[in-house]
């Protein structure tokens, strides 16, 4: 393992101000290593204490905490979406009709509650992609800023908005990276009767001590929050003052798809939880079948040709995280089964529960070089296996 630190040495120098990284095997620590700036301005390394804003590895999170309730019945994954958020009832599609004009008609089926831990609801960021994502970018573009991320934006009311807007495509019909883990965030809270933040709270964080990790940095610890930077062309590293609004302190938007902050120890704690089956310290979070379950790839083919990032090659998509299900098309050297996510800033985790293995590593700039980081730092760490 000792041949990670020259090479967090060498993204330092050439990407972020700095990082961190955490592997556990067997419920031990194997390795731990912090490198560089957490705020380069003013000298402050990277430490212990230094909070991440994680952005879509809070996915992994929403998804596991969504099968919690998934293991005391409150739902199937099979379920009509509608039976408990009534607001997706009859939902409508962009299409293209035989004129080549964009119309609106009606979904030929119900969103499943599924859809939603697999990305194939139909409910995408939008974007420039293909007619259908630029359409669902303007609809999305005419509701109100404050409504999405303003003081009195919630989870809830942001799914009730994303229901009045039509889908890109026919529930199920293809897998499209979007909103579909804010909505279960709202059916978090519909379902357990509390707000996304206490539930996760109660449930995951207090019982895996992941007492800095939250949607909000409180004011006794913004001192420890990393700044985050854009990294130009040329390698200068310029703060980015824009990327907070959702952690402000009167925001009351939750999001289950990129809203969480943390420090290594506490995500290494969550990763660790679920490369173990389910239990870490013997405190039980989920079981082992149904983390078996999150990890097995669920797109078939047709799918699959959506989710076609190159540097995730040879992976699946299982219920919220990528999962290996080819490691010769992926040339990678890892487990099949091995499977994870990572954040817009370059955050990664990694969970094997083969080898009982977990990786995490913390990082903030833009772009996030995850293509070149990510590959090299799972090909060290399994190298190191015995």
């Amino acid at each position: 393992m000792q041949r990670l630190h020259p090479l967090l040495k060498s993204f330092v120098e050439k990407g972020p101000a700095g990082c961190s990284l955490a592997v556990m095997h067997q419920g031990k620590l194997v390795f731990e290593d912090y490198v560089g700036f957490a705020d380069k301005d003013l000298q402050k390394p990277v430490t212990e204490e230094t909070i991440f804003r994680i952005y879509s590895m809070t996915k992994v999170v929403t998804c596991t905490a969504a099968l919690m309730l998934y293991e005391r019945g409150y739902f199937l994954l099979n379920d009509p979406l509608e039976e408990y958020l009534p607001e997706f009832k009859n939902p409508s599609v962009y299409r293209l009709n035989e004129q080549g004009e964009w119309i609106v008609t009606p979904a030929k089926k119900s969103i499943l509650v599924k859809d939603l831990f697999t990305m194939t609801s139909g409910l995408t960021y939008g974007g420039e992609g293909d007619e259908s994502e630029r359409q669902v970018s303007k609809a999305l573009s005419e509701l109100n800023d404050r409504d999405m991320y303003g003081e009195k934006a919630t989870v809830r009311n942001l799914s009730k908005l994303l229901a009045s807007i039509p889908l890109a495509f026919d529930p199920g019909s293809q897998w499209r990276y979007g909103f579909s883990h804010d909505v279960l965030g709202a059916l978090i809270e519909v379902l357990s009767g509390k707000s996304f933040s206490d539930f996760l709270n109660e449930e995951i964080f207090k019982p895996l001590e992941m007492l800095d990790t939250f949607f909000k940095v409180p004011d006794d610890k913004q001192h420890r929050l990393a700044a985050i930077y854009d990294r130009s062309e040329d390698g200068v590293l310029i703060r980015n003052e824009s990327m907070d609004r959702q952690f402000h302190p009167n925001s009351t938007f939750e999001s289950g798809g990129a809203g969480l902050l943390s420090t290594l120890k506490d995500f290494s704690n969550f990763s660790h939880m679920l490369a173990n089956g389910g239990e870490l310290n013997g405190v039980k979070i989920i079981g082992k079948n149904t983390i078996s379950l999150m990890g097995t790839n669920h797109l078939q083919s047709e799918q699959m040709k959506q989710y076609n990032w190159d540097y995730l090659a040879g992976y699946g998509y299982g219920l919220g995280v990528r999962t290996m299900i080819d490691p010769a098309v992926g040339g990678l050297n890892s487990s099949i089964g091995e499977f994870g996510w990572s954040g817009l800033a370059g955050t990664w985790m990694l969970v094997d529960p083969k080898e009982k293995l977990s990786a995490v590593y913390m990082q903030q700039m833009l772009p996030n070089f995850e293509a070149y980081h990510q590959p090299r730092l799972r090909a060290v760490i399994y190298g190191a296996l015995n």
